[in-house]
Parts: structure tokens; C-alpha cells; sequence
């Protein structure tokens, strides 16, 4: 088919409708809406440098294990090799596999020249597209995929010398919107209402292993230790992953309706909830949860925040997007007092998801990608920034 034959690397270019970003290792990845991955040498942090552009139509998001990077194609799994990432080659591929979609809407298919394909709407840099829970982000991101797995970053550093971008260790890291996750020989997908397991003990040929239903609304997924927490538009679910062939629902934790990302630290879950998307959520709040026992999850605080979304933690530094408000930055060891110990408020942005790398913060926004050096996160120094249409 020809949609399945266009995927290959090409010459590098510049973002236009940037989406989700993933770090590995020196290198960035940012997915352009559909149409694949900008692969970007991050040795020095202060300049980075477009090195390619794997093109994969249909794509909208990314997981990286080793040499080896899993991409979403409409409603196929692709799997590449990027030992060399100006030549990444297929080197296996699972067809229709997203039939019910991590996406939702109409177009383009795989399994017919034209028909229906389960790829997200979003609302890009530059237009607004309806949608489900995610239909107001920005900049321009899917309702599904990415990943956040623990990466190595000890050679994420400005000093460190160009590596090809296994150089990270295992798997890669990216923001708190993702669909997608990696654990030991399995590749975790969350659609809108089922969990997709492929088994990745091959890395370059990934097999579809099993589905779990899960209800509707399903958004995100964060693997933390033998769990996942699993984000909805009515509340979080936790899994039982010490088996990562067999997750086994434990608990929920219900909120109103509303659009949530988590992410989690020792025992507390972080969770956003936001107005302004078609989950026709009425609260814009940060909840802290409990979760010490994973099978009776308590709510600790709720805190209101302006129009929270993305979130990364980097304890006790706990950083949060605010859409068009920027982003804010709460010391969280006090978990009763949270609002009292705001560190800074950055206003100077449309801060849409954020990747804290402990010294260093990555932050997408409606014009572009930051970079910023995150040693006083009081006072964040701008490293870099590559603006949509930016020449290259």
C-alpha cells in the first residue's frame, strides 16, 4: 500500500506544526502533526541541531528502546532503526492494529486507499480542531501516544560529545500527555478505551500481544515502578504491573469530568484537571492523591490553578503548565501548602507540556520548543528555543 511505502528518513527541516517531544539519550525527537519525527542533536543544549526527518504519515507519537524507535502510521505500529538516525530503516511493522484508534476521526486508511482512520484531531500551532478530551490543546498535540519511561540522563549533558541516540541506556522520556510506555519486553498503547500490549522482547519486530478493556475516556498512561496509572476523563485508574504480562486493575480514583494528566512521586500522584475541552470539565485544579495503598487511593488537596496542563516533577520542584498563563513552579514538599510555596510564575509563554530532566527543563508551547536551565528553578535561564519556521 502506498501510505505504508512513504515511511523514510529524509533531510532535515524545519518545524512547522510541531507535537509531542521525547528525549533520548543527546538526541530530541518532535513529532510534526502527521506527518513523522524531527530528530535533533541535543549535544549542546544551548545550540541544537536538526540532524533529520524520519517521515511517517500519520504519526503522532514515539517510544524509544535502544537503537530502536516505535512509531505510530494511522492504524499500523512501525518499528525503525535509528542507529544511524540520517538513514533510519523499517525493520518491522504491525498492521491495523488501532482499528478502534489511540486516535479518533476521519481520513486517510491504511487498509483502503480512502475510508476511515482512527488518527486524533488536534488543534494545531496555527487552527483549532474539535476533538475529544484533548480537542484544546496546544500546541498541536494528539490524543494519543508518547511515552514516559525513566531514561539514563547522565548523558544528557551540555559537555557530553555527540552519540548516536542509544547512548541514553534503555528507553527514552518524554511528557506527561503520553499514550504510549515502555516496560521490560512490552510496548504499552492506551486508546480511548482499551490497553494494548505488543511484545517488544525483539525489539525490531514487535508482535500485538493483547488488549484489555478499560471503559471510555481513557487519555494517558505513566508508568511508575510495578504500576500504571492510568489518566481518564473521569478519574485515575491503578494497575498492578508486577506481572507486565497480565496488568491487573486495582483501584480508581473519581474526580468530575475533566481532561488528566499524572505523573507520580514516592507515594503521591500529581493530577490536572482543566476547563476549555470537550471532557466539559468545570474545575482547573492540581490534585495531590495518596496513593501509599494503591488499592484505596485518598485525596490529600486540591489546589485551583488558572487552566493547569502538563506536568513534570522533579522533587520537590513540582513543574506545571498553564496553557496561555505560562507555566508555574510549586515546592511540593509541604503537600497541605502547596499554593503557599509557589517558587515562580513564567508568563513570557504558551506553556502547553514540560520534561523535567533535573537540571535542564524542556517546555513546548504554541511558537516552538524551549530549553531552559532549570539549576535556580526559581529563576529559569533560556538556553534555547526553536521557533515554528525557524530556517535551517
Amino acid at each position: 500500500m502506498e501510505l505504508r511505502m512513504q515511511v523514510k528518513a529524509e533531510s532535515a527541516r524545519s518545524l512547522e506544526r510541531p507535537g509531542k517531544m521525547y528525549v533520548k539519550g543527546n538526541y530530541l525527537f518532535v513529532n510534526e502533526i502527521k506527518e513523522g519525527i524531527h530528530i535533533i542533536d541535543n549535544s549542546n543544549p544551548s545550540s541544537p541541531k536538526f540532524v533529520s526527518f524520519i517521515k511517517i504519515p500519520g504519526n503522532g507519537d514515539i517510544a524509544v528502546r535502544d537503537n530502536i524507535l516505535f512509531a505510530d502510521s494511522f492504524s499500523d505500529l512501525v518499528a525503525l532503526d535509528i542507529t544511524d538516525p540520517v538513514n533510519a530503516k523499517e525493520t518491522g511493522r504491525v498492521r491495523n492494529v488501532f482499528k478502534n484508534g489511540v486516535f479518533d476521526g476521519g481520513g486517510w486508511s491504511l487498509n483502503e486507499t480512502i475510508g476511515s482512520i482512527n488518527d486524533s484531531n488536534v488543534e494545531f500551532v496555527t487552527e483549532e480542531i474539535t476533538t475529544n478530551c484533548e480537542d484544546g490543546v496546544s500546541p498541536g498535540w494528539w490524543w494519543g501516544g508518547g511515552v514516559f519511561a525513566l531514561a539514563d540522563l547522565a548523558s544528557f549533558s551540555s559537555s557530553s560529545p555527540a552519540a548516536s541516540p542509544n547512548s541514553a541506556g534503555s528507553n527514552g522520556q518524554a511528557g506527561s500527555m503520553a499514550r504510549f510506555a515502555l516496560h521490560q519486553n512490552f510496548l504499552y498503547t492506551v486508546s480511548q478505551s482499551s490497553l494494548q500490549l505488543f511484545n517488544i522482547s525483539n525489539p525490531r519486530e514487535p508482535k500485538d500481544f493483547k488488549t484489555i478493556n478499560m471503559g471510555w475516556g481513557i487519555e494517558t498512561i505513566f508508568p511508575y515502578q510495578n504500576k500504571l496509572f492510568i489518566g481518564s476523563s473521569t478519574g485515575m485508574f491503578i494497575y498492578d504491573n508486577s506481572n507486565p504480562a497480565e496488568p491487573v486493575k486495582l483501584s480508581s480514583f473519581q474526580h468530575g469530568r475533566a481532561c488528566d494528566p499524572v505523573v507520580v512521586h514516592d507515594d503521591i500522584a500529581y493530577v490536572t484537571l482543566r476547563t476549555g475541552t470537550a471532557c466539559v470539565g468545570s474545575q482547573n485544579q492540581l490534585d495531590l492523591v495518596d496513593v501509599s495503598n494503591p488499592s484505596a487511593p485518598q485525596l490529600i488537596k486540591s489546589y485551583q490553578m488558572q487552566n493547569p496542563h502538563g506536568l513534570s516533577i522533579d522533587f520537590p520542584n513540582l513543574y506545571l503548565c498553564e496553557g496561555e498563563h505560562g507555566l508555574k513552579v510549586f515546592d511540593v514538599k509541604d503537600k497541605f501548602a502547596v499554593n503557599d510555596h509557589q517558587l515562580a510564575h513564567f508568563k513570557d509563554m504558551d506553556a502547553y507540556d514540560v520534561i523535567s530532566l533535573g537540571k535542564t527543563l524542556l517546555l513546548i508551547g504554541k511558537d516552538g520548543f524551549y530549553q531552559y536551565d532549570a539549576t535556580n528553578p526559581k529563576d529559569l535561564k533560556l538556553l534555547s528555543k526553536i521557533p515554528v519556521g525557524k530556517e535551517i
